[in-house]
């Protein structure tokens, strides 16, 4: 177990990715589903990562499943979840959303699927350009002094958005693909994590 930087959430060193238990890589079975988050809750990794989009919210449900089974422990696990790539029912296609309303109304939805009162780590899962990331962040503080969420990060950003986006408000964590075929996170980010004190999320690190 460590600290999340910045917060007192104490997380595992290997954390689960839920996206596949919705959609993306063949049929999915939620009992089972269910089975492997108890068993890695159970093996001691507290960290899932889930996103509003994964399942169309059926991802952030089934979450919503699991941790109602661990009400006594509910602070022991810590729920990453993002906004920001918006899909709608029965059609192709997305888009990018993160104008400061629409970022309140999408944590509104995602405590209410996952059945919580506040998200332990909230992302921006893909940056709208034509948002400044100022206004990102800024609307991101003001959830956390409304106690929706403990911290917030980015998935997906450059160094240079992050030291913008650090100005406003302290960044807990950014979230980047990070493995043996796709380093590109060393030639600036890393080191620009560990000048902020910006926790480093990597995902897909065994593809």
């Amino acid at each position: 177990m460590k600290n999340l930087n910045q917060t007192s959430l104490e997380i595992s060193t290997m954390g689960l990715g839920c996206m596949g238990m919705s959609e993306f890589y063949g049929q999915t079975d939620d009992q089972n589903s269910l089975r492997i988050l108890e068993e890695a809750f159970d093996s001691g990794i507290n960290f899932f990562d889930t996103a509003d989009t994964y399942g169309l919210g059926h991802n952030e449900k089934l979450l919503g499943q699991f941790i109602a089974q661990y009400q006594n422990q509910r602070d022991t696990i810590v729920i990453a979840t993002k906004f920001g790539i918006v899909r709608e029912q029965n059609q192709d296609g997305r888009r990018i959303d993160n104008t400061p309303n629409y970022i309140r109304q999408a944590c509104e939805a995602s405590l209410t699927r996952l059945g919580i009162e506040q998200i332990d780590l909230y992302y921006c899962h893909r940056r709208q350009t034509e948002v400044p990331i100022e206004d990102v962040t800024g609307t991101l503080a003001d959830l956390i002094r409304q106690g929706k969420i403990k911290s917030f990060g980015f998935s997906e950003i450059s160094a240079q958005s992050l030291k913008r986006a650090n100005t406003v408000a302290p960044v807990t964590a950014v979230q980047s693909e990070y493995s043996l075929w796709s380093r590109e996170p060393e030639q600036e980010l890393l080191q620009t994590c560990s000048e902020l004190n910006v926790e480093f999320v990597a995902y897909s690190s065994v593809h």
